[in-house]
């Protein structure tokens, strides 16, 4: 099936920039607290939650672009409607506009409650969510290579905030890691599952992959994107097992901007405050991507501008974060999209690669058997 939409040469990008893409997209508000919820499950294994976690991206990812490169320059959007019909494929596509509005809601709600609670308590939610909807807004009208290049420069202006970790390694106590594999294999792998959360956003090579020029070069930036995402998050990780006392770091909602609480400067006392707002730069090309992936499927259910969909998208995700506005209502959601989601990443896009070799097979069988006959 060829891809109905033209793809504009000006919206190409090289292959080598899908680590900046990958990363980006996987790093932005889980990390700020997702220790808690996976050291609920595995304790002082949860570092090996982690690596299980980056493992299963790495192979998710392979059967993700095995399938995009069936399909050549479609992405999943056209695959379902190709393996599923047209009825079926734009149900599903519809399903994954949804799923992408979600997660783009979800990471911007959540940085809105980090500034509040954070920063400004006093500064309404409806201003913080029209500022940061219109930043995103102006970033999306740009197009695709406006996005990535914000993704270029949020990883490389960001760089400097992770060696900050170095600090509280001081205070740390690495006994705490011990003993290793305590926790039998059951728990560890519900700490896994419970990182679906904070380690998506790498399925955003589902529509992007059709806009890489040298498509036979992608598969070693996401692959790096996504090792040196997972080297973050088990740096993250460990620091926090070694740093908190067990009954400290399972009450600490946002255990990383915690750990930037105590270090000071002869310049900047309150640290966690710098680390807080120039985190924007991290959280501004998560959104940016979901909102592009999501306009990516619209346009294939609809016919409708660029403008217009981003203002309407925008708007209903300003309504839904003045309609959200509880901790209980916010950690709700970002449980059941996170097990929606587990779904969605690492289950679906392996019976999707399946199905699309069965496919390729009959078709194949079927041309030669017309051909013979």
């Amino acid at each position: 099936m060829k891809n109905p939409i033209q793809l504009s040469p000006k919206d190409m990008i090289n292959a080598y920039l899908l680590f900046f893409v990958v990363h980006g997209a996987q790093v932005g508000v889980g990390i700020q607290g997702f220790q808690r919820i996976i050291y609920q499950d595995a304790r002082q294994d949860a570092w090996i939650s982690v690596l299980l976690a980056g493992i299963a991206s790495h192979i998710v990812t392979f059967c993700m672009i095995k399938t995009l490169e069936i399909y050549g320059s479609n992405d999943i959007y056209g695959i379902q409607q190709d393996i599923f019909g047209k009825w079926i494929g734009n149900f599903l596509n519809a399903m994954y506009v949804f799923y992408c509005f979600i997660a783009f809601f979800s990471v911007l709600r959540n940085y809105i409650e980090v500034i509040q609670v954070w920063l400004f308590p006093s500064i309404g939610t409806w201003f913080l969510s029209a500022t940061l909807l219109i930043i995103t807004i102006y970033a999306f009208t740009g197009g695709l290579r406006v996005i990535v290049g914000i993704s270029f420069f949020s990883i490389i202006l960001s760089l400097w905030i992770f060696p900050m970790l170095a600090f509280p390694l001081k205070y740390s106590v690495a006994e705490s890691l011990l003993p290793i594999l305590e926790n039998d294999v059951r728990s560890i792998l519900k700490g896994a599952h419970s990182m679906t959360f904070t380690i998506i956003g790498f399925e955003i090579i589902n529509v992007i992959y059709p806009f890489v020029k040298d498509k036979k070069n992608v598969r070693k930036p996401v692959h790096l994107g996504l090792l040196f995402s997972t080297f973050i998050y088990l740096s993250v990780m460990m620091v926090s097992i070694t740093y908190y006392s067990e009954g400290k770091l399972l009450k600490t909602i946002w255990a990383t901007l915690t750990l930037f609480s105590f270090i000071s400067f002869p310049f900047v006392e309150r640290f966690e405050f710098i680390a807080v707002c120039f985190w924007m730069l991290i959280i501004i090309p998560n959104m940016c991507l979901y909102l592009w992936a999501a306009y990516r499927g619209v346009i294939r259910l609809v016919n409708i501008r660029g403008t217009t969909f981003v203002w309407l998208f925008s708007f209903f995700a300003f309504i839904c974060t003045i309609i959200v506005q509880t901790r209980i209502q916010i950690n709700t959601i970002n449980t059941v999209f996170g097990q929606v989601a587990f779904y969605v990443i690492f289950v679906y896009p392996i019976l999707l690669w399946i199905l699309a070799i069965l496919k390729k097979n009959f078709i194949s069988k079927k041309v030669h058997k017309n051909e013979q006959t």
